[in-house]
């Protein structure tokens, strides 16, 4: 079991009304966090305690992107999970998709790790960053050329950034998913082994891990949450 304390401490989930993010945000809401999800659309439902949803914010905006965070209380964390995918032979690839899958993949997380760099910083307590990029960026997969790509880039940023803010205490992690365990992917491929897929609580339990406090060492990990697939 988790022993996290996010008490007091304001972290931002993108993606944050999807599948993976919805369930980062259960967790960092139950360890005491205040969790701000930019969202393109607005929320659905009613609004919970401790979560505070901004719509409509566009993360491939940069002026959009830099309001945003501009506007929070002094930041701990911010989890970037918004992203996209696309499958497709490279002769079937156009550029409108290779540079839509960059745009929603890459340059959101650019985007959100700088702005979030100047709010952590300018508390000079240290902080945490997570992204998430993707195993086809890492090992390569046949017909997902853009996705991966894009996803490559959010690894090399990863990586490059947890250097660059090492002397700083914040720590730069990413983390890794194969197939997840998604409604959404249970109905394209129905025929798969569901149990070998990462289930969404495991992927975030990692995801919170790396952006709470109790993490005390470890930065520029590109962490495998493969499960058995």
């Amino acid at each position: 079991m988790l022993n996290l304390d996010f008490t007091g401490r304001h972290v931002v989930v993108t993606g944050g009304t999807g599948a993976l993010g919805a369930a980062v945000v259960q967790i960092l809401i139950g360890a005491g966090a205040v969790c701000h999800v930019p969202s393109l659309n607005p929320p659905d439902g009613s609004p919970r305690e401790r979560l505070l949803i901004e719509s409509p914010i566009n993360l491939t905006d940069e002026i959009a992107v830099a309001k945003f965070y501009n506007s929070l209380p002094p930041l701990w964390a911010s989890v970037h999970v918004a992203g996209g995918f696309a499958a497709a032979a490279i002769t079937d690839t156009s550029l409108a998709t290779w540079k839509q899958m960059h745009d929603i993949n890459a340059v959101t997380c650019f985007l959100c790790c700088r702005e979030a760099i100047k709010k952590i910083r300018a508390t000079n307590s240290g902080g945490r960053i997570v992204n998430v990029t993707a195993k086809p960026a890492l090992s390569p997969t046949s017909g997902l050329s853009a996705y991966a790509a894009s996803k490559a880039a959010v690894a090399s940023l990863t990586v490059s950034l947890s250097e660059e803010l090492a002397s700083e205490k914040i720590w730069v992690n990413a983390v890794v998913p194969s197939i997840m365990d998604t409604p959404i992917n249970r109905q394209v491929m129905p025929n798969a082994d569901f149990e070998k897929w990462p289930k969404l609580p495991e992927v975030a339990a990692t995801i919170a891990f790396l952006a709470s406090p109790q993490n005390q060492v470890t930065r520029g990990a590109l962490v495998p949450v493969y499960g058995r697939s």
